[in-house]
Order: C-alpha cells, then structure tokens, then sequence
C-alpha cells in the first residue's frame, strides 16, 4: 500500500469501447438538463434539485446526459442507487453509455478488490462511480455532480451499524463542501424532500410523461381497486379477486406476463375482519397486534399480549383472519388457476446473490415465463417490456405496519409496481387488491397522485410534530441484566419528561 500512497493522481486511463450514443430529450428532460447544467454552473444554492417524474418517464437519460455535460467540464460523479443487485439494468445503461469509465462500489467485493477499486477511484481513473449507499464516500476528487436514483428507499439510511448516516443528507452536505449539485430522482419523493422543495431548500423539476420505444409518451397504465370486502360478500374468499383472476388468464393466454406482488415489508401477520377491514391494535399504544402462534398476540411496541378475538371488536362480524401470505401460496394459487403456467419467485428466499438476481432477471425476460410472484424486490427499477398486468394481492399490509411513515411506504411502493405495467408496446393494466379501499394512499396511489397524498398526509405529520416539522431520537439502553436495563431506561425516560 505505500507503492499506493505515492501514486500521483492522474488524468483518466483512455478509455476504449464502443460507446452507446445518447438519445434525443424529450422537451421535458431538456428542461430539467438545462436546470441541472445551470445549477453545475452557478455555485449559489440551492445545490439540490429535485427530480419528479413518473415512472418510466426517462430520468435514467436525464442521468447520463447530465453525467455526460459534467465530464465534458472536466469534473467527476458519484451514482447512487438503492440495491445493487436489484439494477442490472441500470449498471449495463452506464456501462454502454460510458465504455471502462464507470467503477461500481459493493459490498459483495473481496476486501483486496474494494482496496484497488478504492485507490483507483482516488488516483482519478473513473469520471463515474456506481454504487449502494456506501458510494458516497468513495475518494472522487473534482466532484460535479451526484445523483441519487429513487431517493425514497429506506436503504439509503443506514441505522443499524456504525457509522450512522443518510445518504442525501451526506450528499447535500457534499455539495456544500465541493459546489458539486445533487439530482435526488423519484416518482414519489419522501416527504421530507418534497417539503423542503415546496419551501425553496431544493430546486424542483417534473417529468410528467412516460417515455415508450420510439420516443412516444403515454400515461401510466390505468389502475382498478378491488374491495375484497365486496368479494367475500358475494362469496369469493379466494385470496384473487374475481377480476384479477380473469385478467390473469386473459394475460397468460395472450402471450404477455403478469407481475403479482406481495407487500411483505414488516410484519405480514396482522389480525384483521375481513367483513369490515378491522385492524386488531394495542388498547394501549394503538399499534396492530402481531399473531404470534398458540402465544396469541403481541403488540411489538409496548409488550402487551392478548388473546385472539374470536368476533371483530368492530363490527362483532366472525371473519377474523391472519394476513400472512407468502410467495409461495400465491404460487400455488396460481398454478391451480393455470396449471401449465411457468411461474418464477422473485424475493430475498430466492435470489441472495447479486449471481441469483442475475438469473433471476435473466428468467424474468424469457419468452416462456409467464408469471413473476415477488415482494418489494420487483417493484424497483425493473424494466419487463412483457408486462401488461400488476396485481397487488393484498395492498394493506404495509398500511397496519406500526411506522409512522407507513401511509407513505405504502403509497410509494403501490406507485413503484404500478409502473411496471405497460412499458412495452402492448398497454397496461394494474390491479389492487384491498380491504382499506377508500384510504387516501390507496386512492392516490391508484392515481399516481403524489400532490393529493401529499396533502393528505401533511396534517397527520405536522399534528405529531413527526418530520418534517420535529426531529427524532432514539435511544437504546442495553444491559447484561435485565432488571438494571428497565430501571436505567424509566430513569432516563422520566428525566427527559421532565426537562421538556
């Protein structure tokens, strides 16, 4: 490594490869480019812009054009995107777009590899770093411009080991140090962002158009609520609503692919009325019990246990069920409807490796796949031109997750597996499957409306002073014995009531 220290940093290594030529912008991307590559050029703030389009509507080509612009001015970028394994895509886009000048920055490198891409990051041999969260850090001297694709995923926040730190946090702060601008890209902005672009902290530009082959744009496909209340009324208590199974058949038929999506991030076994959409929750905390076995239920929040109720609290009706769903039984229901369907799973179980997403990528855009059945891993970035039905199975479980962010989860990632839909020449359909069907994240997902949930959700956060209007601390006291670790935590509890 001392050979490494001194080591100059040098001019880019010439970089061979054929290289993809860019495509032409839409009015729309020439206008956020203009803004991007005026924000490069002008060092007064804000230095964050706020990429706001639907899905499908081209912000991948605003990204390497504006890549394009600042290495042609002689300065560096750093990308970042949620999950590595889950873009091969993306990766290939960069790679075609910039032939050898693009180093990718995971953890799946052995500790010699992550040493030799780090040194050749600082000597200045890549104009383009790729990389999870963890890239921002990466040594890229002349810094122009980073990016930061779906800016809303929760991977970008790393909680659970040192160093604790957020990504677009890190990054803004970047660019204050360096005067390099920042493009955070989203089709649903966390709240926070969108907040601070409504209040002139960031820049905002909107690309409103989807973006088909041939440059042609369309409107994201039309999508049906199905009230699986209304379902089991008229005596379907199948977990596919009538209308999903038709279109499922109509799709398999037809030569095309149907995405069916299970929202299994949090706990997946909720207590819940089928006859009303009764969520059983702690009298105590308000969080949604989790079912734990012959154990019964247990609030994860406040340690309550109780029984489970054999009538609902609500509408003393008897259909009280377990939302427990897996991958698996959602396959095998397939299979039962269309027996010689080929039916591939797509979830952490199934793809662990960036080699097994591969694969599974690879399965996904094979002629004979007819049905991909996964969680929120197929909801991101994927481009299937095939595609022509979404089904969201069951659209609630995120809803009842005890988070206070879990309205805006569930709104993003219905809108993230909505767009999957109708991104070939073939048009689209998107089911949703729910027993909450007028609740406005549904409803606003539904319309891929992000101002309605916007304002929607605003009064819930501002009257709980949740972010954007407080700010939140956890502490955690850990102790060898149990009864120290109580009577420290109340100690601590009971001086913090008091000094506020």
């Amino acid at each position: 490594s001392g050979n490494h220290r001194a080591t100059p940093r040098n001019s880019p290594k010439p970089h061979s490869g054929h290289m993809e030529p860019p495509n032409v912008p839409t009015p729309d991307q020439t206008t956020a480019l203009n803004a991007i590559k005026t924000m490069m050029a002008d060092q007064s703030n804000p230095r964050v812009l706020l990429l706001q389009g639907v899905t499908g509507s081209g912000k991948t080509e605003v990204y390497l054009q504006a890549l394009a612009h600042c290495i042609a001015n002689g300065k560096r970028g750093i990308v970042l995107i949620p999950e590595l394994s889950l873009t091969p895509q993306t990766l290939s886009r960069f790679n075609a777009r910039f032939p050898n000048m693009v180093a990718v920055l995971h953890s799946g490198l052995t500790p010699a590899q992550q040493l030799s891409q780090w040194w050749e990051v600082y000597r200045g041999a890549y104009p383009v770093v790729l990389g999870a969260r963890g890239a921002i850090f990466a040594p890229q001297s002349d810094l122009g411009l980073i990016i930061i694709d779906e800016e809303h995923e929760w991977t970008y926040k790393q909680q659970d080991s040192s160093p604790r730190y957020h990504a677009r946090e890190v990054a803004a702060r970047l660019a204050t140090l360096t005067g390099a601008a920042v493009v955070l890209g989203t089709a649903t902005p966390e709240i926070n962002s969108a907040y601070r672009a409504k209040t002139g902290k960031y820049r905002l530009e909107n690309l409103p158009s989807r973006i088909l082959p041939g440059g042609v744009t369309s409107t994201v496909a039309p999508v049906e609520i199905v009230d699986m209340r209304e379902e089991l009324r008229n005596g379907n208590p199948a977990m596919f609503s009538r209308s999903l199974r038709s279109a499922l058949i109509e799709t398999v038929s037809s030569g095309n692919q149907a995405l069916l999506f299970l929202n299994r991030r949090g706990s997946a076994d909720l207590v819940q009325c089928r006859s009303c959409g009764f969520t059983v929750r702690c009298w105590e905390c308000g969080t949604p019990y989790t079912y734990h076995g012959t154990s019964g239920l247990l609030c994860h929040h406040c340690n309550r246990h109780r029984k489970v109720p054999t009538v609902c609290p609500d509408c003393k009706g008897r259909e009280i069920r377990f939302l427990g769903l897996g991958t698996q039984t959602v396959e095998e229901e397939v299979r039962a409807i269309i027996p010689d369907c080929r039916v591939i799973r797509w979830d952490r179980d199934s793809a662990r490796t960036s080699q097994a997403h591969r694969e599974m990528m690879r399965l996904a855009t094979d002629v004979t796949t007819n049905v991909i059945v996964g969680t929120q891993m197929i909801a991101k970035g994927l481009h299937l031109p095939r595609v022509t039905l979404v089904g969201a199975i069951l659209a609630d479980v995120g809803l009842a997750v005890p988070d206070y962010r879990a309205a805006e989860q569930t709104f993003q990632v219905l809108c993230q597996v909505a767009g999957r839909a109708g991104r070939g020449h073939d048009s689209g359909k998107v089911i949703i499957q729910t027993f909450n069907p007028d609740h406005y994240s549904i409803q606003s997902a539904a319309n891929q409306d992000f101002e309605s949930f916007y304002e929607r959700n605003l009064p819930f956060l501002r009257k709980h002073r949740y972010p954007p209007f407080g700010s939140m601390i956890r502490l955690t006291v850990s102790h060898k014995e149990e009864a120290a670790c109580r009577r420290e935590a109340f100690m601590v509890a009971s001086a913090l009531k008091k000094s506020s």
